[in-house]
């Protein structure tokens, strides 16, 4: 099936390419969302920008420049980008990307790994009692960092819902 472009709502799935195709297609569709950002400016629109898997997005020399550039402006053109990992560490292993970090406002961790913790730690100056929200946490428990406030939180969402069937990751649903 073909994308849809001109929805409100538009999804790109590249993992079924090759390694050698999907640096190009990144490019090419990191292309298209400048451009709708753009368009949706000059619109007095705001666009929302959600990247997941960052990390890998971000492996790519040539993908990265890009990326950083896009993400420096995004504010500026009325876009809220969002990069979700997993992998802190891959996320913080070059200054450029350190710097998209660093131009970050809000910053949502859950449950977090022995390596990681320290990253966020060091980077985002957070104490041994504050990291005790990201360490072992259940499903819809960690902190949050807006500008330089720190805030625990528990999420706890009725597992017994439609919406939370169609909003975990969990694969079974449950």
């Amino acid at each position: 099936t073909s994308v849809q472009l001109n929805n409100r709502l538009v999804c790109f799935d590249i993992k079924k390419l090759g390694n050698k195709l999907k640096p190009l297609a990144m490019l090419i569709l990191q292309n298209f969302v400048w451009n709708r950002i753009s368009a949706n400016r000059d619109k007095g629109q705001t666009t929302r920008y959600y990247i997941d898997e960052f990390h890998i997005l971000l492996k790519e020399p040539q993908t990265a420049a890009y990326f950083i550039g896009i993400w420096k402006r995004c504010r500026k053109w009325g876009c809220v980008a969002t990069g979700i990992t997993q992998n802190v560490k891959d996320l913080l292993s070059s200054q450029e990307v350190e710097n998209i970090f660093d131009n970050s406002d809000f910053v949502y961790m859950l449950n977090q790994a022995a390596g990681d913790r320290d990253i966020l730690a060091e980077k985002l100056h957070i104490s041994k009692e504050q990291m005790k929200f990201v360490t072992n946490s259940g499903p819809g428990e960690g902190l949050i960092r807006y500008d330089k406030v720190l805030l625990p939180f528990t999420d706890r969402f009725p597992t017994d819902t439609e919406m939370y069937k169609l909003m975990t990751t969990k694969p079974t649903g449950e």
